[in-house]
Formats: C-alpha cells, structure tokens, sequence
C-alpha cells in the first residue's frame, strides 16, 4: 500500500479556507457527540530552552482513520526566516493501522485555525458585524482576513502589531489583495475602537486587549495563547464575556486567558458556557443579547488536524496529487 507525502503548496490547494470552515463545523459537533477521541496535547520542552516539541492524537475511526501531528515550536525562528510551527500528520486507516499520508502540518494548522475561528464567528458574533480587527500580523492574520470575510460582510479592517513597519506592510498588500480598506493602527486601543470582531493572533504573555477597549456587542476570538502562563485578554474582559472554548480539557489545562483570571478569584470555573460544538448542536446557548461580548478561546486540538488531513488526503487521490511513498 502507497503512502502520501502532501506538502505544503498541495495542502494550500486542495483546503481552500471555505472548505475548511465546513470541515471544522462537523469536527466540533462530532467531538461533543463523541465520534472522536483525543487526550490532551503532550509537550516537552527542550533543554536548550529555544522551543517545544508536541504531540496531539486524536481517533476518528468513525471515519476510519486515525492520526497525530508530531510539531515544533521555536517562537524565535521568525528572527531569521523560518516558521516557527513545523511539523507532519501522520494519518492512518483506522482498520489495520496503514500510514495512508504524511501531511505538511504547518500549513494545515495555518488554515484548520483561522477557519475554526469563522466556525465560532458565523456562531457567535452578529449576522452584520462588518469591522474587523486583527491584534498580531503574523502567520494567521492573513488566514483570519480571509476567514472572517467567508462568514461577515467585512468592510472596514484595522491592524496592529508591535512591530509597525510589518504591520504598515500588511496593511498594504492585504488592502491591494482583497480590495478593502486595510488601515494599520497605532496602538492596540485604536485597532479595536468600534469593532465588531477582534482577533487576537500574538504570542503575548501578557494581556494587549483590555475590557475598557471593547465595546458592548464585540465577538472575539482569542487564538495567540495556549499556555498557562500566557495570555492576550484581561480579566476584567473574560469576567465580563460569554466565553466558549474548542474543548473544555484543554482550556482547562492549558488556557491562561481563562486559567489566569480564575486563579485571581475574578471567575469561576462554570464561566465557561460551553465548547463551540455545544453550541452548533444545540446543547449550549450562543449570544443572548446585542450588548453581550462573546468570547472564543482557541487552543487547537487534535481532532481538528486530523478532520484536515483526511480531507486533504481524500481530495489529493481524487486529484492524483500528492507524492507516492512505498
């Protein structure tokens, strides 16, 4: 039996971000229905101190696969021009254990993320919210351009990072790009000042988007921290908000934007209303009211790597694409 390598250009083809939307909306609802089994992302930090390897199984084997992204993480590869999440996922049928394809998984998490955030967005934020800000200009500001503009009529963005002259960069393709006005903002006060969906995309420690920036109404999707120790939101702003998460294990394992504030006493555990798929099967109440500001928490999991590269792998033999390994 042949084995697949997919690299990266194939994955970007065949997983076009609308595609992936769909994909990600059946993964949450099969995970709350528990069709797919996945434990906690296991991690090791290396000795040297310059990154983290991760492991993250899941089982779909209602689909007949299984499957496990083997990653690395070096956050100071951007210094000299390489990604800093790199890795493979490894699929295999689920009946004799076959490996069927080693997929790129850096761009299958540059797409399976943001398109998970317009899955909590069609959810969650208003049918006509169209300002968006982006807080953090890299590798995933460009998919949540794309993926929040599959979900609502945007039509006004703004972004910030620390670093300004990528920012004004960014600003200036994405407007060229998608043919909407892309402005780069000063400060981070500036970039979320009457937005409707805020995107918070960096790697942070500590919170850059406070409660007394955001105004009543907001949707926010919180993807740049998935540490304990870290965190993108202030307290006083996930006190205020409605809060769902991709999976309640890991928020509370490793969420500091949740974690954090409740350690201080400033929430309590019931805080979390639900995980995204609780809401799109009913189980779970979405926004309640106008004013509400709703909250996602985005930790990535296995289950949605896998759901990706089952679907890459199917398109690419569809397509004859792909590398064949024997």
């Amino acid at each position: 039996m042949e084995t697949l390598f997919i690299d990266g250009e194939t994955v970007r083809r065949v997983l076009p971000v609308a595609d992936c939307i769909e994909v990600m909306a059946e993964t949450f609802a099969d995970l709350v229905e528990g069709r797919i089994g996945q434990p906690l992302r296991s991690v090791i930090r290396l000795v040297s101190g310059r990154g983290l390897l991760g492991l993250m199984p899941a089982d779909g084997s209602h689909r007949g696969v299984a499957g496990i992204k083997a990653l690395s993480v070096f956050p100071g590869n951007a210094t000299i021009g390489l990604p800093s999440h790199q890795g493979v996922v490894l699929l295999f049928e689920a009946e004799h254990g076959r490996l069927l394809a080693v997929v790129d998984a850096e761009s299958i998490t540059a797409v399976r993320t943001p398109a998970a955030s317009a899955v909590a967005t069609r959810a969650l934020a208003f049918e006509s919210a169209c300002t968006l800000a982006l807080l953090g200009t890299g590798v995933q500001a460009e998919g949540h351009l794309e993926s929040m503009r599959a979900v609502r009529p945007v039509r006004e963005v703004r972004v910030w990072d620390i670093d300004r002259v990528r920012a004004a960069e960014f600003a200036r393709v994405e407007s060229a790009r998608c043919g909407l006005p892309v402005e780069m903002a000063e400060t981070v006060e500036e970039a979320v000042a009457g937005a409707q969906i805020i995107c918070t995309l960096t790697p942070s420690k500590e919170p850059i988007l406070r409660s007394e920036w955001v105004e009543d109404g907001a949707h926010i999707n919180a993807v740049g921290a998935c540490t304990p120790d870290a965190r993108e939101v202030d307290s006083a702003l996930v006190a205020r908000a409605r809060v769902y998460t991709d999976s309640r294990e890991s928020l509370l394992a490793e969420a500091g934007d949740f974690l954090i504030p409740l350690a201080e006493g400033a929430i309590g555990r019931d805080h979390l209303r639900g995980e995204l798929g609780d809401v799109l099967t009913g189980r779970v109440e979405g926004r309640q009211r106008d004013d509400e500001i709703t909250l996602f928490e985005s930790l990535g999991v296995g289950a949605q790597d896998l759901a990706a590269a089952e679907h890459v792998y199917r398109r690419c033999r569809e397509l004859g694409l792909g590398v064949a390994l024997s």
